[in-house]
């Protein structure tokens, strides 16, 4: 038996989708164990397991997931940790078989994130017996440089922790598009697993952005302002007005999330869709779109 666990949030528009993909692409028998919003308690039914317990931190559900299925599953059983808006799009378990027999745990990698090193739960692949003796922790905390040479940490940081103190080599799956509508969103991963990122949520398309203005919007006059008032009470929502970083990110979050809408259409359509940013000679409305990454007016922001 393989099990899955997914985080559905906010929206149902995934449930569909990814389901279908799993079918197509896992070929042994599995259990989806998810965690929904409580606006999305009534799709409960349609998985092996499913709870709505409010819990605000996405890294937290997963880890309690992990936890659950790692302690429901026979210690050699496969465990697979995906985001709502990813599905393999490729027969998978071969591919996993072979790669656990080396290394204890797979997963995306993604370096395109302004160098990343943890592992991602966009898609990640272990055993019960390995989840269970690390343990097993999504949540951000350990740190790593990131190529601004600041130190960084995100989902999977402690994960990223845990196995470099055990001195524990893991597989990374590495973005394998050849056609890039934006360079976070819309990835491949070893031509096997497809992650949207921003399916759920405004996104302003990772750390990408974050290289390249925020020093120079935070050396702004609205920035050095900000930074001087409290995150907390009134004051906290003047910081959140004037913060020219935080008005940056949604500008660019609205952009984004109009390509998002239109990469989604054409998943709901053509179900080879991933094909397009894989083989660059089969063309495609995919090569036609390019997502912004940067904001090409900032004047009103600083």
């Amino acid at each position: 038996m393989v099990h899955i666990a997914t985080v559905h949030w906010r929206s149902d528009r995934w449930i569909d989708v990814q389901r279908r993909y799993l079918n197509r692409n896992v070929d042994e028998p599995y259990r989806v164990y998810a965690w929904l919003d409580q606006e999305l308690r009534r799709h409960a039914h349609e998985f092996f397991y499913a709870t709505d317990v409010p819990l605000e931190r996405h890294e937290l559900k997963l880890t309690v997931l992990g936890d659950l299925v790692a302690y429901a599953a026979d210690p050699e059983e496969v465990i697979i940790f995906i985001d709502g808006d990813a599905f393999p799009v490729a027969p998978i378990m071969p591919f996993l078989r072979s790669k656990l027999e080396r290394y204890p745990l797979v997963a995306v990698r993604r370096d395109e994130n302004n160098g990343d090193r943890q592992p991602h739960p966009s898609f990640c692949a272990t055993t019960a017996r390995f989840w269970r003796q690390l343990p097993g922790d999504w949540r951000r905390g350990h740190t790593w440089t990131n190529p601004q040479g600041k130190e960084v940490t995100d989902v999977g940081g402690n994960l990223l922790g845990l196995l470099e103190h055990a001195g524990i080599e893991w597989y990374p799956m590495l973005r394998t598009n050849k056609i890039n509508p934006h360079p976070l969103q819309f990835g491949i991963y070893d031509d096997l697993v497809y992650h949207h990122g921003g399916g759920f949520r405004l996104t302003a398309g990772g750390r990408l952005w974050r290289a390249t203005v925020e020093d120079r919007l935070n050396a702004t006059l609205r920035g050095r302002l900000a930074a001087r008032l409290p995150r907390e009470g009134r004051a906290g929502r003047a910081r959140r007005i004037v913060d020219p970083v935080r008005r940056y990110r949604r500008r660019l979050g609205r952009e984004l999330a109009r390509v998002n809408e239109q990469v989604f259409e054409l998943i709901q359509r053509d179900e080879g869709f991933y094909l397009q940013l894989i083989e660059p000679d089969r063309g495609g409305e995919l090569t036609m779109i390019k997502a912004p990454v940067l904001l090409e007016d900032t004047r009103n922001l600083n």
